[in-house]
Parts: structure tokens; C-alpha cells; sequence
């Protein structure tokens, strides 16, 4: 009996030869033609599916096995669009919501990236592109469209208090702060935060990730104070009901946001706020959407929360190793 080897699902493609000056490019596929296959390269995750041979739409010239004048015949091993993890960050018009799009959009070979933002404004803001919905989080109706279809969900949404006007610092004293009507903390980030979790567990969302913030021990926290909010009280409350959903979570509390550049300072995790009461308190926010989206990556941060922050910059070794700071968490709440 002949024996029968398993080889990889490939079809053909025909491209320009090469000239001795440059690699040609296939205008279909967009990749390089060489005299060897290429391979894409397919994120590990355990939320990617073998490809359906419905994926791609391949005519019978395409796989010829004539040879054409000026022309090569080349076998390409392709990724198709169901082998990438679809990823939704609600809160994209935000100062770090944004970074994580951009990073999302900038792996398009790992991830299909959608963004959910308040209004059309915020929608042009980051771009306009129709992979970012425009939704409210306190209307789970407006949800359905963005999170239909999603393998993870990334929640950045926040209430965000207003400082009232007529503060003179020259004066001393501290500058009073205020919520819009509508946008208070437990209505965003409890009753928003909930919805977006009660849609995504419907639509069978795989994995979210829920971005808090230090400091939610302590109900006396400053925090808490601005615009008379409990604006940590509530965040808290979200976590745990994100906690007892059922769905596989990560919790990511960061410390103070810098608008600093990320990548290049040493990242610390701990828990239950015991960063809070050392000199490393604060995170640079592409730090924070790094780590949102190394998180998909690694089963260490399933069903675990941890409190994140980093060392100044020129102390201790930037973090590249996420595996092993992921390895340092050990808490599910």
C-alpha cells in the first residue's frame, strides 16, 4: 500500500519573477515570492481555529500548474482571516484606549482589531475606519453590533471627572471636581461595565480583559473624593462581577497614567495595593496596552488580577520577558 504523507493546506499563486535587483510581491496575498514557501506567521493562542477551505475563494487559474513566459509558480502557505483573534477595545477614543488600538491595527497578523468609542467625533478621532463602532455602554442594545463575532474583549471605558472652573492655583487650596449628568462612576464604570460584560458572555466571548485602577482597598482613597464619585468603589464592584461571570478574566489595576513613551522601563505587578506604598506607583500608558495585549497571549493571566506599575526609567531592565512577569501573579482577585 502507498504511504501517505500530511502535508499543509496550501494553494497556489502565479508572481512576476524576481528581478536581480528586488523580491517580487503576489498583489493578492502580499507576500514575498522567493524560491522557498512562505509561511505566515500564526499567533499560538488557544482561541484560533484550523482554517475553513470556505475562507479563501480560489479560481481554477490560480492554481495552474502551467508556466507562463516572465513567471514563476510558487506554493504559499497562507493565515486566512480565521485563524486570527478578533479583538474589541471599548474605550478606544481614550488617551490609552487609542495606543491599544493603534498596537492592535499594527499586528494585523495576530489580530483582527475593532474599537468601540462614544460619538462619530471620537469615531474620525482615531481614524473612522468601519471596524470601530460607535456604542453606549449604559444602552447594552448599542453593544451587540461591536462584540458579535469577538474572541476577546478589552475594557478601557472610564468615568472621567471634570475639575470646575474658576480654580486659581495661585491661591492655594485644592480645585473641586464634577461628573456630567449621565456619566458618573457608577454609571460607567458599574452599570457600563456590567453590560459589557453581560453581552460579551452572550456572545461567547472567549476572554476579557478589564483595565481598573490601584488603590480600591482603601475607601478613603483621594480617588474616591473627586466629584464625590466612589469612583473606585465602583470599578471594584465591576471587577468582581467580572470575577464571578464565568469568563475567562484578566484584571490589570495600573498605577498613576504617564503620557510617557512605553518599552522601556522595567514593569512591576503585585497585588491587594501593596505597590502603592513604595516609590513605584505609576505606568507610562503604552505600557499598559502592552501588557493588555501580552496578556491574551499567556495562560498565566487567566482568571487572575494583579496591580501593575513600573520602575523610573534607567532603574532595573526594561521588561521583554512577559511569560516570566506574567509567572510573578498569583491572585484571582
Amino acid at each position: 500500500m502507498a504511504k501517505l504523507t500530511r502535508v499543509p493546506w496550501v494553494f497556489s499563486c502565479t508572481v512576476p519573477a524576481p528581478s536581480s535587483k528586488s523580491l517580487g510581491h503576489c498583489h493578492k496575498c502580499n507576500c514575498v515570492a522567493s524560491s522557498t514557501p512562505l509561511t505566515r506567521k500564526v499567533p499560538d493562542c488557544s482561541t484560533l481555529s484550523w482554517p475553513s477551505f470556505n475562507s479563501f475563494s480560489i479560481s481554477s487559474s490560480s492554481l495552474s500548474t502551467r508556466n507562463k513566459k516572465g513567471f514563476r509558480r510558487k506554493t504559499v502557505v497562507l493565515a486566512s482571516m480565521a485563524d486570527l483573534s478578533t479583538v474589541l477595545v471599548t474605550g478606544a477614543g481614550g488617551r490609552t484606549g487609542q495606543i491599544l488600538y493603534k498596537k492592535l491595527k499594527e499586528r494585523s497578523d495576530q489580530f483582527v482589531t475593532r474599537g468601540l468609542v462614544r460619538t462619530p467625533e471620537s469615531k474620525e478621532k482615531i481614524g473612522g475606519a468601519d471596524d470601530v463602532f460607535v456604542g453606549d455602554i449604559r444602552d447594552p442594545s448599542t453593544l451587540v453590533p461591536a462584540i458579535q463575532g469577538v474572541d476577546a474583549l478589552i475594557i478601557l471605558t472610564s468615568a472621567v471627572p471634570r475639575m470646575k472652573p474658576g480654580f486659581d492655583p495661585t491661591k492655594g487650596g485644592r480645585p473641586e471636581f464634577y461628573f456630567d449628568d449621565g456619566a458618573y462612576p457608577e454609571q460607567v464604570d458599574w452599570i457600563g461595565q456590567k453590560n459589557q460584560i453581560d453581552v460579551a458572555k452572550e456572545a461567547g466571548v472567549k476572554r476579557i480583559v478589564l483595565v481598573g485602577s490601584m488603590g480600591g482597598t482603601n475607601l478613603n482613597h483621594p480617588l474616591n473624593s473627586l466629584g464625590n464619585g466612589n469612583i473606585l468603589v465602583w470599578k471594584r464592584k465591576a471587577e468582581q462581577y467580572l470575577a464571578d461571570s464565568g469568563v475567562p478574566y484578566t484584571i490589570i489595576r495600573a498605577g498613576g497614567l504617564q503620557d510617557r513613551d512605553g518599552g522601556i522601563r522595567e514593569l512591576l505587578v503585585g497585588k491587594d495595593d501593596e505597590l502603592l506604598q513604595t516609590e513605584t506607583r505609576t505606568i507610562a500608558r503604552p505600557d499598559v496596552a502592552e501588557v493588555c495585549i501580552q496578556a491574551l497571549k499567556f495562560e498565566e493571566t487567566k482568571f487572575k488580577a494583579f496591580d501593575l506599575a513600573s520602575k523610573p526609567e534607567g532603574v532595573g531592565i526594561p521588561t521583554k520577558d512577559f511569560k516570566a512577569l506574567f509567572s510573578q501573579i498569583t491572585t484571582p482577585f
